[in-house]
């Protein structure tokens, strides 16, 4: 079976499987003899922040000569992304051979797509013999299908609104499912989280003896500089201050590489191995991590961001008011309809000089129309082009050398962008 024809075969086969429960994960991992429980490492929740958190820790346990397998959701371009060792992608055909081996238990277990992507990721890093793991949530954390792992580090990087109908309507519900993450006597490392989730979290880290590290209190990130070439900040804890410069454009990037070190920390601590800083500090330089803030190419600068909720968007608007405070902003968007539409928008209507409404090819693709009716009320001037990619060169033919052109809203969006990248 070929690739694509693989691809299309598990989602038409499981993709209408999706149900909140490890039941079925549980079972498929038993039939696989547990290899959730052979496995050490990282297991990382968050509304926001974690896919750029599980990729710095990847950098960095790949510096100290340790072998690792990264398991995360969504992917952008290629399925792939989403099982990657030692920062490569799985091969075809060893993608082939998982499926093709496990097959009759994600059947007989009728599992979803992403049981199946995370069960072939655990069985693959077992093959492998990875010496850590890192598992990003796909949603949530306590019914989450990456949550039977056996992880040495947990870290929740924050607590925001986002899949309410899923997670709960207010901080604490969401915080409660977050928290599910939690294992006993498994060290935890949170980032910035408001204090609302924080009454929620600790107690269930009490319960579990889970020895807890907290942003701003045991440790942060101070001194923040953001620049169009990085982000500048010196990392702090109890124990040290180290000046550090991640490829990562943003403050909010600052704030998750402050809980990737201290759970990185935390990690060589418990494997009884030593941290050198200089690995530590040219990992976090160039991390592998397309789409967050990532500029495709100047002249005009197009700068791609996964933005997709009101925190995401909160952070990228601030970010593009310090990095780009006097350039002539053109921002194609293209969101989500389960998400805060008015909010989002409001937002990038405070920063944009043009507005360029489109629509991602997401089954839950918000309407141009309905986008369009909510920026009507503001003063920045819209246009509504059908497809995001025309929607992306709209802009950036009509875009001066010195504007900048930015395109957010969903990892659809910039998923579909990037696939194109070479025609842009």
């Amino acid at each position: 079976m070929k690739y694509q024809e693989l691809l299309d075969y598990i989602y038409r086969r499981h993709s209408g499987n999706v149900k909140l429960g490890l039941d079925r994960m549980l079972n498929i991992l038993a039939a696989m003899n547990t290899p959730n429980t052979k496995l050490r490492g990282f297991h990382i929740a968050g509304t926001n922040g974690k896919g750029s958190t599980a990729a710095m820790l990847e950098a960095m346990t790949l510096a100290h000569g340790l072998t690792t397998g990264l398991n995360t959701s969504p992917h952008l371009v290629d399925y792939r992304e989403r099982i990657r060792v030692n920062g490569t992608n799985i091969s075809l055909e060893e993608l082939g051979a998982l499926y093709k081996e496990w097959q009759q238990v994600f059947e007989a277990n009728e599992a979803s797509f992403f049981e199946i992507t995370t069960g072939m990721a655990f069985w693959h890093f077992f093959q492998k013999e990875v010496d850590t793991s890192i598992f990003e949530v796909g949603l949530g954390g306590r019914l989450d299908g990456t949550n039977p792992f056996a992880s040495t580090i947990c870290a929740i990087t924050s607590i925001a609104y986002d899949h309410t109908k899923s997670l709960g309507n207010s901080l604490e519900k969401i915080a409660t499912e977050k928290a599910g993450i939690i294992k006993d006597d498994t060290p935890l490392v949170l980032g910035d989280i408001p204090d609302a989730a924080l009454d929620v979290i600790l107690p269930i880290a009490k319960k579990h003896n889970a020895p807890v590290m907290c942003y701003g209190n045991n440790f942060g990130a101070g001194n923040i500089e953001l620049t169009e070439d990085g982000t500048r900040f010196t990392y702090y804890d109890c124990q040290c201050k180290h000046s550090i410069t991640t490829n990562l454009l943003g403050k909010h990037q600052a704030h998750n590489a402050a809980v990737a070190i201290a759970a990185f920390k935390l990690y060589m601590n418990a494997r009884g191995l030593a941290i050198d800083w200089d690995a530590v500090t040219n990992a976090l330089r160039q991390v592998n991590w397309p789409g967050r803030m990532q500029i495709l190419r100047t002249e005009p600068t197009v700068l791609i961001d996964g933005a997709h909720n009101e925190e995401g968007m909160t952070a990228l608007v601030s970010n593009l008011k310090q990095i780009f405070p006097n350039k002539r902003i053109l921002f194609v968007l293209a969101i989500l309809r389960d998400k805060n539409l008015e909010s989002i928008i409001k937002m990038v209507c405070e920063v944009s000089d043009v507005l360029y409404i489109s629509k991602n090819e997401s089954t839950r693709a918000a309407e141009i129309e309905d986008q369009a009716n909510i920026a009507s009320r503001f003063a920045t001037p819209y246009k509504t082009i059908p497809h995001v990619v025309d929607a992306a060169k709209a802009a950036i033919a009509e875009a001066n050398a010195d504007d900048l052109v930015v395109i957010s809203g969903s990892l659809y969006t910039i998923s579909e962008v990037l696939k194109v990248i070479d025609e842009l």
